[in-house]
């Protein structure tokens, strides 16, 4: 929309979490005379011919979570991640406005890695039912650009955190435990790492590999802020000033124990770095969370 495009949004606002913070968190945008609201199930309006409008399509939808994604969730992951990405791409195959496809994936593809970083031409071997699924909605993106020239493009992500988070995911329990003085439970020994990446990072990555053109396929997109779940629990007491009630438990399937990011491609090709470091990213947080406790 800063870039004078009228944008059209489509969210079924499910009940993963609180749909009530999902409200507050579209609130503002939607007094922009530029942006239309859909409030409905993609896997509801897949084929509807609008599709066929759009000169780009953010597909950011999914089924959300590691954990989460074991035993009988595993149906819901495979219809709002597999599924409906095959149903997006099978209506757009012949689309003769498409400018690019864009697809969120996620490290989850790489499962336990056993070196620093990970590139695009590494091996894949998900560690979760949630990464299988991600996985297969990257390879039918990829499917889609080789035989019907869909210009498809996918991101994968690296654990992004900063304002607006997920309430489910680290960063905001660390933060709102210390505010609230509430424990916290770590799995695992806090050991494990992680390659953060902050949200405006991962906008500016979205909407340059999305307009440049001829460019196409895989790219990793990261932070670079390699650290453990202990180090990321100091910073926030730091940024707080506020001690943690830590509990430490067992850890948790489908967790891996390290991420890393290779970027050099999406540097090489698109000069893109990520702009935030770790401690930047937890002070926008936490100020925005302060700003916001009703959520």
């Amino acid at each position: 929309m800063a870039n004078g495009f009228n944008v059209t949004g489509i969210d079924s606002l499910n009940d993963y979490y609180n749909p009530e913070i999902k409200k507050v968190n579209i609130a503002k945008v939607l007094k922009n005379k530029n942006f239309t609201f859909i409030h409905a199930d993609i896997n509801c309006v897949a084929e509807f011919d609008k599709w066929n409008d759009f000169d780009y399509i953010f597909h950011l939808a999914a089924q959300p979570g590691v954990r989460n994604s074991w035993g009988n969730s595993f149906e819901i992951y495979v219809r709002n991640n597999i599924s409906l990405t095959q149903k997006l791409l099978e209506s757009l195959k012949y689309s003769k406005k498409l400018k690019k496809f864009f697809f969120a994936s996620s490290s989850s593809v790489y499962g336990e890695i056993t070196s620093e970083k990970v590139s695009e031409m590494d091996s894949v071997r998900p560690h979760s039912p949630y990464g299988v699924t991600k996985l297969a909605a990257e390879n039918l993106c990829e499917l889609y650009r080789k035989n019907f020239n869909v210009p498809t493009v996918s991101l994968r992500f690296f654990t992004v955190y900063g304002p607006r988070q997920r309430p489910d995911m680290a960063f905001s329990r660390l933060i709102k435990s210390a505010i609230m003085g509430d424990l916290f439970t770590v799995y695992g020994d806090g050991n494990q790492l992680r390659d953060y990446t902050f949200v405006s990072d991962i906008v500016e990555g979205v909407i340059k590999v999305t307009l440049k053109e001829n460019i196409y396929g895989i790219y990793n997109i990261a932070g670079g802020f390699v650290i453990s779940i202990n180090e990321v629990i100091s910073l926030v007491q730091k940024v707080t000033g506020k001690k943690l009630n830590l509990e430490y438990n067992a850890s948790e399937k489908g967790d891996v124990f390290r991420t890393g990011a290779d970027t050099e491609k999406i540097m090489n090709d698109l000069n893109f770095s990520a702009a935030v470091n770790i401690v930047e990213g937890i002070t926008h947080q936490y100020n925005y969370i302060i700003r916001n406790t009703n959520e």
